[in-house]
């Protein structure tokens, strides 16, 4: 048996997948798969208002990062009680999560054995199995970690394989914040790939940067699919038409032809770990609506525009 505390909702996702749920003893303020979780103790909150809109917590996070501050609060207190063997974060964002950084603050001070830190860092879909199979060797089942790969590769290599025999790739913008408008990068470019898609903004194993809308409007996508970091496909419905009455957005391919979309993006693209083969298949659904109908509209994603 473990005491393990995720503070990584994709971190929690590939504990339980490992079959280590009963081991959990505390999670994010974000961690909320699989259903149950949420009796665990929450051990993080952030410093700044998450439901305000996108505009407003961009400059709230710029200024707390400004002050080279952690824009997260960790629970030290609690985390000492819990008493963990094993901490599950990561190292990619500083922005996205509670961080290495944050977690080692926390037990800088503790005495006695402490917690074996295992950090995550997903950039690229191989980086997301390889983070599976960490995970699985830090808590003693790397065979458990290789069985989930292979059934998430099996999954997902399927849908690859009959995109790769179409010839017609529609050209696709992903946005990963809607103010200011950034583009979807990491992972996300080869999932659009795997779906049979072009993407046309964001590169694969490197952040998400800005995307100018001037650039977004000459490039006239054939599908745009919006998915904000940690946003529900609700509130992207609710923020888009403020991006959508921007000069230009009418005349873009994508707009007059009916296919703008908006995502789960906090449950799906967001979350580098076992559900990345849900999010390939919503992707492809989106994409190719006359090949796929794996049942995720309206649940996971929904015509906008």
């Amino acid at each position: 048996m473990h005491r393990i505390v995720s503070l990584l909702p994709s971190a929690t996702e590939i504990v339980c997948a490992l079959g280590f749920e009963a081991d959990l003893v505390g999670r994010s303020h974000e961690c909320d798969y699989p259903p149950g979780v949420e009796r665990l103790p929450v051990l993080t909150a952030p410093k700044f208002n998450p439901e305000r809109p996108s505009a407003d917590v961009d400059r709230e996070v710029r200024r707390i990062v400004g002050d080279a501050l952690s824009i997260y609060r960790v629970d030290t207190g609690k985390l000492r009680e819990l008493a963990p063997d094993v901490i599950v974060t990561q190292s990619q964002c500083e922005v996205c999560a509670v961080s290495e950084r944050d977690v080692e603050e926390a037990v800088a001070g503790w005495l006695g054995e402490r917690p074996r830190i295992v950090s995550l860092k997903p950039y690229r879909l191989s980086d997301i199995f390889a983070d599976i199979e960490r995970a699985a060797r830090a808590l003693g089942q790397p065979a458990r970690g290789a069985a989930v790969v292979g059934e998430l590769s099996a999954r997902m290599d399927a849908v690859a394989a009959r995109t790769r025999r179409i010839r017609e790739r529609p050209r696709v913008a992903c946005i990963e914040w809607l103010d200011p408008l950034m583009a979807a990068g990491n992972w996300m470019p080869e999932l659009v790939e795997m779906a049979g898609g072009e993407n046309l903004f964001g590169a694969p194993g490197e952040h998400s940067g800005g995307l100018d809308y001037d650039a977004l409007v000459a490039s006239d996508p054939d599908l745009i699919v919006a998915a904000p970091c940690g946003f529900t496909m609700r509130r992207t419905l609710e923020e888009l038409p403020a991006l959508a009455a921007r000069p230009g957005w009418a005349a873009m391919r994508a707009v007059r032809e009916g296919r703008v979309f908006a995502a789960e993006g906090s449950q799906y693209f967001n979350r580098p770990g076992p559900r990345i083969a849900e999010s390939l298949e919503i992707l492809a659904e989106i994409i190719h609506p006359g090949l796929f109908r794996f049942g995720y509209e309206g649940r996971a994603w929904r015509r906008a525009a």
